[in-house]
């Protein structure tokens, strides 16, 4: 307001601008001090009257305010700092002392004023000024009032004085006396103690409606009460809950009061004459004096305003707000009434009265410690309760709602005096009905449990007083209580469409102050509000409730019906509002605020009707929690991971955020058209005359929202700040507190007692709710450690998931949901009760995916759905009630059978419930509900045509019918929990519907419909809820977080919306703070994933920054790309120990930049990718590529490698060697390879080479496998470089100490071992071989078990076709083995020499190289020998096994290996030679175990072939290994069995390994390796029988006994040999063919007559293999008879066998004589056999026959004749074994035909003339026992042409046979 502006000649006001200040400086404008107005002389007819200039100083130009201290802050803290500021003077007694200080000193005021002895704010007395009168003075110009003070005379007299000379007086004979009565008291020096008659007349005054008795009435009245006038007598009497007050109509008559002003105290008076002077019609001057008068008493320390009286004194203020057409009163009326609130909501701050009232006020015997002023609660008659309800004014209520005080259909304000202060009780109810709030409001004044209230004409007890005992404080909290429920009954007021539009409207102003004034209590005073101190006693019902409880309800029905309001100023307020209960009441209203968020916030941000500025605020507030990391948290522990909550808020609200951060950019968005989106700290608004006159007050801490929700550009950045808060919180709250528990747990405290908002940046508001509430949330138990359990709620939140899994599943196929839900455990069991329990009571499931399940014909679900119904109470309901109840809990299915299967059992369980029906059976409810359900259906359904009628509607008594038919008419059965599609208007094309729809906001029109169905549903949960709290008496219980694990399930259910809501901008903007945005995003991210160590997550985010460098692709670089790369800089640097697997795609982003700068300078760089125009960035792209900060960054990302973990390094270099290797790949075969990466891994190398030993090795397993690949690259500048990098690598890696027994310069060489033997470059192995070499000239002496991987390389490249490296190679070899023969011993490299000289020895290609080599191995045996090192001198003679081990093995090994493997048949010669020759030479020292390990090791081994084929792989060619076996092997063979026959004593205990040997040797298909196995075997036998005993004879005969049973060709008689093949039979070839050029080992396998079986079917090469093997064993059965044979006509082995053993080495023989008898005489056999072509002729075992017997005969006759003891001792058995193998024989021999037998008959002459000599040799005796069996075989040979030597020998038989009968005489 500009300019001056005249007021009316009454009020007196001067004539120039005089603009109020808002609330913060109302007390003091209303407040001017009285005692400074009675020094005019004039009438105070003004009722304000300030300087100028000071009111100007408050004042900006155009009428705002200038920002001071906020009235919360002068609530809750006094400053005395400044003596002008006006916040002193509050809530101290008025008058203020910023304002009384203005008045000039030599002022009547300022002499006036030092009369006074009014106590201050503390209740001490002022000192009297030193201008003090005398004390005649002073009693003549004051009035003593009781209890100490004093009121100015002429204060009183001056204003009486108006009244007396006044017209009015002069026609009112009440009020005329009465003022002179009071004038005469006050001039006779009385009246002090008698208010009541110094009030009498101001009162009349003020009823004469006189304006200018009213303004000097109350004038008065307000200086009275300033000087403490009233309070005498309230401080007299006994204060009741509530007091009772006055209900005085205006125009009550004198003698009307005078009846009952006696039972009304004077406060209560007061209250009533003020309030009652102002109307609709009041003038603006007696509306500005009310608000005076009424913000001096509710403000006064003094005098006590209670319950009805201070709520009408509020509603009086607030209906001058409203009514008042005077800016200046508006904004008087707004600051009045903000301070009003203030001060009853802070004068319960504490339950120590003496810090809120002044102690002599209650009771002044009663000491401040003790201070509890006794008053006795009075219960509150129904009539009270019912007239704040209805609206009725009733004889002892005080005060109308405020919502029914201002609620007229118009919005206008209803008067509260002519018109008769309130609505009648028909409207109001109508009106509360309407407002959809009548059970909300119809509750106990503590709003607490519901309780029955006494009716009206009830009467409160006899003695008037409850037991209960309240105090000052409690009684000051009911007050506050009182204010606050009625504030939030103002705000639930509907607009209308006509005041939606006006923010001038009487309704829309009404609504906003009203929520301004809930938003200023929540903002200033939350700690009354969470305190559990803060007790509400209910006068009715004796319940107590804190003061969260009681405003529970009132708040959160506020909020529903005002937070989906389309007025943006209604919404804002809202917001802001939820916003502090988020903040400061989330751990009480636990439930309601998830209710709030799931059914109203978050829909609201999903919509697509509610507006940018909607979504924008809700994001502002969102904002601001999640910038205290605990809140954020708290939210996903409570409502996430809580299976009773309905939803994952926490997630659902980071998908939203999400979702609107990625909004789709216009294509003809312009960049920079969007204004800037404003910092996330709340904002104050700025104060102007429009937001006084709109209602709004501006609160402290409100977030600017006019610069917000602008555009969707906007709204994204917003979306995207929000994102990126959160992501902030998380790390503070996930990384910050883990570091040090102490310090976790010490934050935890802080935020949990009232800092917690310190953490929502820089909010004012907040900041000072953390200093004035400092313990917000003391009343928050603190939730032991114990509770706080992350394993119990990542429990909690897995069950959940399953549980909404089960859900999702049950929505979708609802019996595959019932079976995963048993299956969890969700549903206990499989029985009906157990389903239809969980179908009842489980919240998220389809109710039309419950009917359709219910409903199915199947016995289960039949049964399931008997069970739900039987779970539901239709007791003591009627009909249709009941069947509403049975439709609320499911869907009814549309089939018809389904539907009869449902009616059948509602209709039985409900006459079941309700027998008194007037149903007969169940049979008519069952119709009647079919009936209804048709009813329903055709009522409203659309597409029926013909509906049904009354007429239509009966078989019932028709009244009862007709009921039901108009109800269901009336109101459609609907599920409770539905909310109605918004159906839009639909807009089709065509000039018509454009016309149609012109001035419609479509978006709005549904937003509405969405929002009113929102509004509605949130109600009947609120309500649900209530009634839920109540029954249970238990709030939810609030788990508070002090975990950091938590913020990894946070993080791991919302990375995906944090990934795109941050990469869909980054994308799609080149806006440089929104992509640092974005930027400070995937930082935090990757900080949170790389801290938990979340793989999938750390790599999702890693890559995608990595893809958003665009480094491959150059060409369509921006700056956001140059950030990006920065960014992912950063991170490398900052989270490198945590990075893992993403050091590949940070590694490969710092090679492509590298790549880049090289590009962009100008070099030119080899690309394997050809064929297309390589694209390069922008000149300052490419500058900026190469700037100091990414240079530096890049670089430290190498050189802080040291300071990472011994896990993160490992990581780190395996990436890098990757990135090294695609570095290479893609250069391919370029004389100028890309080998950054390359050079920094040799970097790193030398960084990180001082690690511990043990990290070292980790590493170099990577390094050097990727050196190993590197250096065998195809390019050949790869491999040098590589090799070049190695050897320096290993000069420094020599140069440190390495202790005995380890091998890090062993594994450190491995790539030059990989390099010689994988490279086949002979110039790379060149210089492998030289970079050893320098190696050994500057690094010898530190050379440790390096020496091993050097000779190992040195016997790689003995293999190497090219000569000169092997050349060379053997010349460093044979000089280190000269030089250096003594270090290479010392450290364990000995046998790595010998197997380097070995591999030398077996080069085939360089003979003289092995010749060279081998002599150098013989040559090193004497060097050990004498080496110190070794030990192995003539004076070390005991040397250990470990010393055998250590050189002789590895020598020994030597030969063997070349004798092996050595493909030079000369070189296997020496070989050989040497190695039986030092074996023969240096055996004698070597200890028996050590001969052990040779034999075993070594010896043995050589013959190995013979057993397996396995061996056979290393011969190239059968040529070869026939030639290395009959070379080298039979040689080896003999050598094996001279050594043995040399060192028998030695080797006796490995007899066994070498008849084993032998054995297998001679079970050979090759007939030269039998012969050379037989022959051995026998050499060995001959030459060491003297030295064999009878244990090693049993040996060597079990040798034997095996032997035979090996090569008995048992298969002859297998009857499937014999079976014909279709297709002919093959030619088999000869026998002789297995004795070919070539010699292979084939063992023989040894078989037995029980496996012999006829059953068997053979292919044609089955049966060959077996004819051959037959072949092969009657060979060897031969030859093993005839080395037997040899064996026992050796008279030294026939004298040294044991007997025993000799006979079962018989026994052997006639086995295999038996066999071939008996095969032999199997002629059917035989010529079977040769059919099949086993043998070109007739096969027989003849020889194997004939020599068995023969050998046989000799050896029984030669041991029958035996004489030695033991021979003779066992001569029966030689005789029982030797006659019936003669008799046989001759018996045999007789029978053959000379003609066609001439073979046998030739075979066995020999053996039938040693059988009649042997006869010949018997003693008399046994010639004679034998001589009847042998006589006629003898005589039958006489008659066959037989040889001579059977004819020589029948004669000597013949001639004993004389000799014995006495035919014949001896001679």
């Amino acid at each position: 307001m500009e300019g001056t502006r005249s007021r009316s000649p009454e009020t007196g006001s001067p004539n120039g601008s005089v603009v109020l200040p808002a609330a913060e400086n109302v007390q003091g404008i209303l407040s001017v001090s009285a005692r400074e107005e009675e020094s005019e002389t004039t009438v105070p007819s003004a009722p304000v009257q300030v300087e100028e200039s000071h009111v100007n100083a408050s004042l900006e130009s155009d009428g705002a305010t200038k920002s001071g201290t906020p009235t919360s802050e002068v609530l809750a803290e006094e400053s005395p700092q400044d003596d002008h500021d006006e916040s002193k003077s509050f809530p101290p007694p008025i008058p203020p002392k910023g304002v009384a200080d203005q008045v000039h000193p030599s002022s009547p005021a300022m002499q006036a004023r030092s009369t006074e002895t009014v106590g201050s704010e503390g209740g001490r007395s002022q000192p009297p000024s030193r201008a003090s009168p005398p004390l005649s003075t002073l009693h003549k110009r004051s009035l003593t009032v009781s209890r100490g003070h004093t009121v100015s005379v002429v204060l009183i007299s001056s204003a009486l004085e108006i009244i007396l000379g006044s017209k009015e007086a002069k026609r009112s004979v009440p009020l005329h006396d009465s003022a002179q009565v009071a004038l005469d008291m006050i001039r006779a020096g009385q009246g002090g103690d008698k208010p009541r008659e110094i009030f009498e007349p101001l009162r009349l005054a003020c009823e004469t409606r006189s304006e200018k008795l009213m303004i000097a009435s109350l004038d008065c009245i307000s200086k009275l009460i300033s000087y403490s006038f009233f309070a005498g007598e309230s401080s007299k009497l006994p204060l009741s809950s509530p007091p009772p007050s006055p209900a005085l109509h205006p125009r009550r008559s004198i003698s009307a009061l005078q009846s009952s002003k006696s039972q009304i105290s004077l406060v209560d008076l007061v209250v009533h004459t003020i309030t009652s002077c102002h109307s609709e019609t009041t003038p603006e001057s007696v509306s500005l004096q009310v608000v005076k008068a009424l913000l001096a008493l509710v403000l006064s320390p003094t005098i006590y305003v209670h319950h009805s009286s201070l709520l009408k004194a509020v509603r009086t203020v607030y209906n001058v707000f409203l009514l008042s057409t005077d800016p200046v009163n508006q904004m008087v009326a707004q600051g009045g009434l903000t301070q009003m609130v203030h001060h009853i909501f802070a004068r319960c701050g504490t339950s120590n009265v003496d810090d809120v009232v002044e102690t002599s006020s209650l009771r002044p015997s009663v000491s401040a410690d003790t201070l509890s002023t006794s008053v006795y609660v009075t219960p509150r008659p129904e009539s009270r309760r019912s007239s704040l309800v209805s609206g009725q004014p009733e004889p002892g209520s005080s005060l109308e709602p405020l919502s029914e005080v201002i609620q007229e259909r118009d919005g206008n304000s209803l008067p509260s005096s002519d018109k008769g202060a309130s609505l009648s009780r028909e409207e109001a109810a109508a009106a509360i009905s309407e407002n959809g709030l009548q059970s909300a409001i119809e509750t106990s004044e503590t709003a607490g449990p519901r309780v029955e209230q006494p009716t009206s004409g009830s009467t409160p007890p006899a003695n008037g007083h409850l037991d209960r005992v309240l105090t000052a404080h409690d009684m000051f909290v009911k007050d506050a209580f009182l204010v606050f429920r009625s504030l939030c009954k103002l705000t639930m007021k509907p607009l209308n469409s006509e005041s939606e539009h006006d923010l001038k409207s009487h309704a829309m102003r009404s609504k906003l102050l009203s929520l301004h004034l809930v938003l200023t209590v929540l903002n200033s005073h939350m700690q009354l509000i969470v305190d559990p101190a803060a007790i509400i006693y209910s006068a009715s019902s004796h319940d107590a409730m804190t003061f969260v409880q009681a405003i529970n309800q009132h708040l959160c029905l506020c909020l529903s019906r005002n937070a989906v309001s389309p007025v943006l100023q209604v919404f804002e307020v809202s917001v802001e509002i939820f916003w502090r209960v988020l903040s400061g009441m989330r751990t009480k209203l636990k439930k309601e605020i998830e209710v709030l968020l799931h059914e109203i916030f978050i829909p609201i941000m999903e919509m697509r009707t509610s507006t940018l500025k909607q979504k924008a605020i809700i994001l502002a507030m969102l904002s601001r929690l999640c910038q205290d990391p605990q809140a954020l948290v708290e939210l996903y522990l409570n409502y996430d991971c809580d299976s009773e909550a309905v939803d994952n808020i926490y997630e659902r609200l980071m998908t939203v955020t999400s979702k609107i951060a990625t909004l789709p950019y216009a294509m003809s968005q312009s960049r920079g058209n969007d204004p800037s989106s404003p910092a996330v700290t709340p904002q104050t608004k700025a104060q102007n005359s429009t937001i006084h006159a709109s209602g709004a007050i501006p609160v402290p801490g409100m977030v600017d929202t006019s610069t917000i929700g602008l555009s969707e550009g906007q709204l994204r950045r917003q979306g995207l700040e929000c994102l990126v808060c959160i992501l902030r919180s998380l790390v503070a709250w996930g990384t910050n507190m883990s570091k040090t528990p102490t310090d976790s747990i010490l934050e935890t405290a802080r935020v949990q007692t009232g800092d917690e908002h310190e953490a929502m940046s820089s909010d004012p508001s907040l900041d000072r709710a953390a200093s004035s509430s400092g313990n917000l949330e003391t009343s928050r138990q603190l939730t032991p450690d114990t509770a706080d359990d992350p394993t119990r709620f990542e429990n909690a939140k897995q069950k959940k998931t399953a549980l909404l899994e089960g859900i999702r599943k049950f929505n979708f196929k609802p019996k595959r949901g019932i079976q995963y839900l048993v299956g969890a455990g969700f549903i206990p069991s499989s029985s009906p009760s157990d389903i239809a329990r969980f179908l009842l009571t489980t919240d998220g499931l389809n109710k039309a995916m419950i009917g359709e399940y219910l409903g199915e014909g199947d016995e289960v679900n039949v049964a399931v759905m008997h069970a739900f119904v039987d779970f539901l109470d239709f007791r003591n309901l009627d009909f249709l009630a009941a069947l509403r109840l049975f439709l609320q809990a499911f869907r009814l299915p549309g089939e018809a059978q389904k539907i009869d299967r449902f009616m059948l059992k509602f209709a039985e369980r409900y006459i079941a419930g309700n027998p008194h029906t007037p149903f007969k059976n169940a049979d008519t409810a069952y119709v009647l509900a079919y009936s209804t359900i048709m009813l329903n259906t055709d009522a409203h359904s659309p597409q029926v045509k013909h509906r049904m009628t009354k007429s239509d509607f009966r078989n019932l008594p028709e009244a009862f019918l007709l009921a039901i038919f108009d109800e269901i008419q009336n109101n459609e059965i609907r599920m409770k929990d539905e909310v109605d599609m918004v159906n839009l208007p639909a807009t089709g094309a065509g000039i018509a519907n454009a016309l149609a729809n012109v001035g419609r906001d479509l978006q709005k029109e549904a937003y509405i419909l969405q929002s009113s169905g929102m509004a509605n549903k949130t109600e009947a949960l609120f309500r649900t809820l209530m009634r839920s709290q109540r029954r249970s008496r238990a709030a939810e219980q609030f788990f508070s977080a002090s975990h950091f694990v938590h913020v990894r399930p946070m993080f791991e259910v919302a990375w995906i919306s944090f990934l795109a809501g941050l990469s869909g901008p980054l994308q799609n903007t080149d806006d440089l703070e929104v992509v640092d945005l974005c930027l400070d995003g995937f930082k935090n991210a990757i900080r949170i994933a790389c801290f938990f160590d979340l793989e999938l997550q750390r790599n999702a985010f890693v890559t995608t920054l990595a893809k958003f460098t665009f480094l491959n692709n150059l060409g369509e670089m921006k700056a956001k790309n140059m950030e990006a790369i920065k960014t992912l800089l950063d991170v490398a640097v900052s989270e490198g120990n945590n990075l893992k697997g993403s050091w590949r795609d940070v590694l490969s982003c710092v090679s492509q930049l590298e790549h880049m700068q090289v590009i962009t300078s100008g070099v030119e760089v080899s690309d394997v990718k050809k064929g297309r125009a390589r694209r390069l960035p922008a000149e300052e792209l490419a500058n900026e590529s190469r700037s100091t900060h990414i240079t530096v960054a890049a670089d430290m990302v190498f050189s802080f490698s040291q300071y990472l973990s011994g896990t993160a390094i490992v990581d780190f270099v395996r990436s890098l060697c990757d990135v090294s290797w695609e570095e290479i790949q893609s250069s391919g075969l370029s004389q100028h390879p890309r080998l950054f990466s390359l050079q920094k891994l040799v970097e790193i190398s030398y960084y990180n080479m001082n690690r511990i030993r043990l990290e070292w090795s980790n590493l170099w397993d990577i390094l050097g496998e990727h050196f190993n690949q590197v250096c065998c690259h195809s390019n050949l500048h790869v491999g040098f470089f590589a090799l070049d990098s190695l050897r320096q690598l290993s000069m420094r890696f020599l140069e440190k100490e390495e202790l005995p027994h380890f091998k890090f310069q062993k594994d450190f060489l491995k790539p030059f071992e990989h390099t010689m033997i994988h490279n086949p470059n002979p110039d790379i192995r060149d210089m492998v071989l030289q970079c050893l070499q320098q190696m050994i000239q500057a690094r010898a002496q530190n050379m440790r078990s390096g020496w091993r991987t050097m000779l190992g390389v040195f016997a790689a490249a003995s293999k190497v076709l090219t000569e000169r490296i092997a050349n060379s190679a053997f010349e460093i070899v044979t000089k280190v083995n000269k030089d250096h023969f003594t270090a290479i011993v010392r450290y364990g490299a000995f046998a790595d020499l010998t197997v380097c000289i070995t591999e030398f020895c077996k080069v085939s290609k360089y003979q003289k190289l092995s010749l060279l080599a081998i002599a150098m191995l013989r040559g090193v045996i004497p060097v050990m020998l004498t080496c110190p090192e070794c030990g192995l001198g003539s004076e070390s003679q005991s040397t250990g096994e470990d010393g055998m081990i250590r050189f002789w093995f590895p020598a020994l090994f030597g030969f063997y290996d070349i004798i092996m493997n050595g493909e030079d048949l000369e070189v296997r010669r020496l070989a050989l030679d040497s190695l039986f020759t030092t074996l023969k030479t240096h055996g004698t020292s070597f200890p028996v175990e050590f001969w052990d390990t040779i034999c075993r090791e070594l010896l043995f081994p050589i013959f190995a072939v013979l057993k397996s084929s396995r061996d056979l792989s290393r011969f190239s060619t059968q040529e070869d290994m026939s030639v290395w076996l009959s070379t080298t092997m039979i040689q080896a063979l003999r050598d094996l069995v001279d050594l043995y026959t040399f060192y028998y004593d030695m080797l006796e205990r490995f007899l066994d390994g070498l008849l084993d040997l032998l054995c297998v040797c001679i079970c050979q298909e090759n007939d030269t390796l039998a012969r050379i196995g037989t022959s051995c075997l026998q050499q060995f036998l001959e030459n060491n029988v003297q030295k064999l005993d009878a244990t090693r004879w049993e040996r060597v005969v079990s040798t034997f006994v095996k032997l035979f049973r090996t090569t008995t060709p048992h298969q002859l008689f297998d009857e499937g040999l014999r079976v014909e093949i279709d297709g002919g039979t093959p030619e088999i070839a000869d026998s002789n063919d297995s004795q070919g050029q070539s010699i292979l080992p084939a063992p023989l396998t040894p078989t037995t007559s029980e496996q012999v079986s006829g059953e068997a079917k053979f292919s044609a090469s089955d049966r060959r293999r077996i004819f051959k093997q037959i072949i092969v064993k009657c060979v060897l059965q031969l030859l093993l008879i005839e080395m037997t044979n040899d064996l026992l006509r050796n008279d030294a082995v026939y004298a040294t066998i044991p007997p025993d053993q000799l006979l079962r080495l018989m026994g052997v023989l006639d086995h295999s004589y038996q066999f071939a008898r008996m095969f032999n005489d199997d002629k059917e056999l035989r010529t079977g056999l040769w059919k099949v072509g086993f043998m070109k002729h007739l096969p027989n075992l003849l020889k194997q026959e004939s020599s068995s017997a023969a050998t046989l005969v000799h050896v029984l006759l030669r041991m029958y004749f035996d004489e030695r003891p033991e021979h003779q001792s066992a001569r029966p058995q030689i005789a029982e074994r030797l006659l019936p193998l003669a008799l046989n024989v001759l018996s045999d021999y007789v029978r053959l035909r000379a003609d066609t037998q001439a073979k046998n008959i030739a075979a066995w002459t020999p053996v039938v003339t040693e059988i009649i000599d042997g006869f010949c040799r018997f003693d008399n005796r046994a010639f004679a026992k034998y001589l009847s069996v042998v006589y006629p075989i003898c005589t039958s040979l006489l008659a066959r042409d037989v040889a001579p030597e059977v004819r020589l020998g029948l004669k000597r038989y013949f001639e004993r046979v004389g000799y014995t009968q006495g035919i014949m005489e001896a001679p």
